[in-house]
């Protein structure tokens, strides 16, 4: 059997390892990845090709935690439940029998084990003339409420707390509101990320210190004058406050997005990494970096080959999956949008001896993603040639391209990779590392220690590991902050809060260059940042043609997943 962690055991049997009617689990990691590689295979049945074969592809990938698929895949393949897709955007239109059938929608998604995000936009603002009652609108906030108090009783498939995204266009009357929302109420919509849909014509105004116009959604008349400046300030008040909302740039992701012909895209799903149309779904994996570096060189023809086997069977999934709603299942086999992304990307530039917050660490993720771009791309010209084109095809940007054949309308995406960078045992996403050593609660129950394996190599060699070292950098955080460590390991292993925003702003823009979809990173800001320090950052996020954007300040909010702390255990 592979070598887990114990971290990832207990992840994996809390909430992926099948359990039986007493509750008792079923499985080890070999049978779920069994069960996970034989379904998504047996989809090669519609096309022909030769399933055994492509079961030992697919169970290989996994085994070796080159490659995982999203957690829904993982929990669900080969089930009952069946439900693949970890994200979905559902509409909200201004009625009452639209807002509590997407609530209604909401939950049979969150119970598969899917996020759902959604734009309020259309929602009339607080204070409107309801004709049918002559009552009085509550507003886009208010609603938000009840959705919130919906996902509060349902956990994704039993296993997760439910996941949601909430939007709101700049251009709304009630966008104060909105902005302010979780402000100083460290408990309010705590079932959602908030973020403002942000338009070219909004930020230019904010650069010049314009007025724009605020619009009611019901009947498309100018509500009021309002200086952008002023929402900007209140937006970078609350993110610097809370983390809460962040920011889409919802023109930069229409002007990338394959499907023009198909109307504007409005929503992302809850970590932002996939901006969907209504009921449009995105099945997505992440490719561990770490293990594609072999003596201090990046090994291209296994990562090459990794690609193309992740595309096939994040194509699969597509066809083996059992979508919950009809509509559903409609756009998204005629989009078929898939997300192959990465994780482990900072523990690959320690392995290579390159600094994350440097050039040459932008240089090289801009170059890992162009090569997982370009073979991604092919790949799914060969999956059209033999299978077919995804439905919209022929009026989509791909056509106008002069391509003849693309199988998915996207095929990569940077998602968070949470739960299943842990079972992989890597860092997470393209994040540096949080800290080298550090304390992680898991199902609200004890903490447990988690020290980085490749520190831990390093610093045996180096012959500077103890007890001591380990309760030290429990309590400080980084090794910036401890004497006799050579000055190139503390470059090395450097740490989210001491690298400057512009790197993981420039890090992040580095990946956008050459990612289908959007790119989900948070831009951690140490406890003392500054206001203007996140305002400097949006900017910059909007200068180099991100997608979004994510500030979280240390401690900014009463619960955090994962601290530094010192450790009773570790004795000197």
């Amino acid at each position: 059997m592979v070598n887990l962690t114990p971290q990832a055991l207990k992840l994996l049997q809390k909430r992926y390892f099948l359990k039986d009617k007493n509750m008792h689990t079923i499985e080890n990691f070999d049978d779920l990845i069994k069960r996970v590689a034989n379904n998504v295979a047996k989809a090669d049945l519609l096309y022909g090709s030769d399933v055994n074969l492509t079961f030992k592809e697919f169970f290989n990938m996994m085994r070796s935690l080159d490659f995982l698929p999203n957690s829904p895949t993982l929990m669900n393949a080969g089930t009952s439940l069946g439900q693949l897709s970890a994200c979905f955007v559902i509409p909200v239109e201004d009625s009452l029998e639209s807002i509590f059938q997407a609530i209604k929608e909401m939950v049979l998604l969150q119970q598969s084990g899917g996020g759902v995000g959604f734009n309020f936009s259309k929602i009339r603002p607080k204070g409107s003339i309801v004709k049918s009652t002559f009552g009085v609108a509550s507003g886009p906030v208010s609603f938000i409420e009840a959705f919130d108090a919906s996902a509060n009783v349902i956990k994704q498939g039993g296993k997760r707390r439910g996941a949601n995204m909430g939007i709101l266009n700049v251009n709304h009357p009630d966008i104060l509101d909105f902005i302010r929302a979780k402000r100083n109420r460290p408990d309010y919509l705590s079932n959602f990320n908030l973020s403002v849909a942000i338009t070219d014509e909004f930020m230019e105004c904010v650069i010049k210190d314009k007025e724009y116009n605020l619009i009611n959604p019901f009947n498309q008349e100018i509500a009021q004058k309002i200086s952008a400046k002023k929402v900007f300030d209140e937006i970078v008040e609350s993110a610097w406050t809370c983390g809460d909302p962040g920011l889409i740039f919802i023109d930069e992701i229409n002007r990338k997005n394959p499907n023009k012909n198909l109307g504007k895209i409005e929503c992302t799903n809850p970590c932002g990494e996939v901006p969907l149309f209504p009921y449009e779904s995105c099945n997505l994996g992440s490719i561990n970096l770490s293990n594609m570096v072999e003596n201090k060189q990046i090994n291209w023809e296994k990562l090459g080959k990794t690609i193309d086997i992740a595309i096939h069977f994040l194509d699969n999934v597509i066809d083996i999956n059992k979508y919950p709603l009809p509509q559903i299942e409609k756009i998204t086999k005629a989009n078929r949008k898939v997300g192959l992304g990465v994780m482990g990307f900072a523990d690959m530039l320690i392995k290579l001896g390159i600094k994350y917050n440097s050039e040459e660490g932008c240089l090289l993720g801009e170059k890992i993603m162009a090569f997982i771009e370009e073979r991604s791309h092919k790949m799914s010209e060969q999956l059209g040639k033999l299978r077919g084109n995804f439905s919209n095809f022929e009026a989509s940007e791909w056509a106008k391209k002069g391509f003849q054949y693309m199988r998915n309308a996207t095929t990569t995406a940077i998602a968070p990779t949470g739960s299943i960078s842990i079972i992989a045992g890597c860092s997470s996403g393209i994040e540096p590392l949080f800290s080298v050593v550090y304390q992680r609660k898991m199902f609200d129950e004890e903490s447990y220690i988690y020290i980085n394996p490749i520190f831990e190599e390093k610093a045996k060699e180096e012959k500077i590991y103890s007890k001591k070292l380990i309760n030290e950098l429990l309590t400080k955080g980084s090794l910036s902050k401890i004497g006799k460590i050579p000055k190139e390991i503390k470059e090395l292993f450097v740490t989210t809060y001491e690298i400057d925003p512009k790197w993981h702003i420039k890090m992040q823009a580095a990946f956008q260059k050459h990612t289908d979809n959007s790119v989900s990173k948070t831009i951690n800001l140490p406890n003392k940042a500054s206001k203007k320090d996140v305002k400097e950052a949006f900017l910059l996020a909007y200068q180099l043609k991100c997608k979004g954007i994510t500030i979280y300040r240390d401690k900014s909010k009463n619960k955090q997943v994962i601290n530094v702390r010192k450790c009773k255990e570790c004795t000197s």
